[in-house]
Parts: C-alpha cells; sequence; structure tokens
C-alpha cells in the first residue's frame, strides 16, 4: 500500500511503499506542487529508484522558479539509499 497525500498547507504527506507501482499515483500529486514544499517520509517504509525519480523530476521542475522539496523525517534505510544515490546533496534533508 502506497499514499501520497497533499496537505492543506502544500506539504506532501507519504505512507506506504514507494515503488514503480505506485509512480502514477504520486505524480498526479507531486505535479501538482508549484511552490516549495515539505515532504514527510515518517510514515514511509521503503522507496524506489522509481520513487526516487519522481521526486528527482518534481525538484528540477521547483528549482527553475526557484522553489524546492525539503524531505523530512526519514528512517535510516531511506536516508542511506538516498546518501548512497548521492541525492542528499540536491534535497535539503532533515
Amino acid at each position: 500500500m502506497f499514499e501520497a497525500e497533499l496537505k492543506n498547507n502544500n506539504d506532501i504527506k507519504l505512507t506506504g511503499r514507494f515503488d514503480a507501482s505506485q509512480v502514477e499515483n504520486a505524480k498526479e500529486v507531486f505535479n501538482s506542487v508549484t511552490s516549495s514544499c515539505e515532504v514527510d517520509f515518517t510514515n514511509l517504509e521503503y522507496i524506489s529508484s522509481a520513487g526516487l525519480s519522481v521526486l528527482l523530476v518534481t525538484q528540477k521542475r521547483l528549482s527553475e522558479s526557484e522553489n524546492s522539496l525539503k524531505l523530512t523525517n526519514m528512517n535510516k534505510h531511506i536516508r542511506d539509499v538516498f546518501r548512497y544515490a548521492g541525492f542528499d546533496t540536491v534535497f535539503e534533508i532533515v
């Protein structure tokens, strides 16, 4: 199960397993973001390269208008995935 929920304050909460089978659902949410936002990973258990791609495309699109994604509350495993992929230099991770 996976859910990407857009909150009232334009932030996104991720839940479950973000893999290739969930890319289209996630794109709908991430494509609706037009300004800087925070992505809450508290309830995210897993992210695949397909999930990373959705985040990277969104970050690149937002950076064109001087906006960005801030990624919060990652578990150790997901933080390691970002570090190994070099994405810790692309995203603000807190």
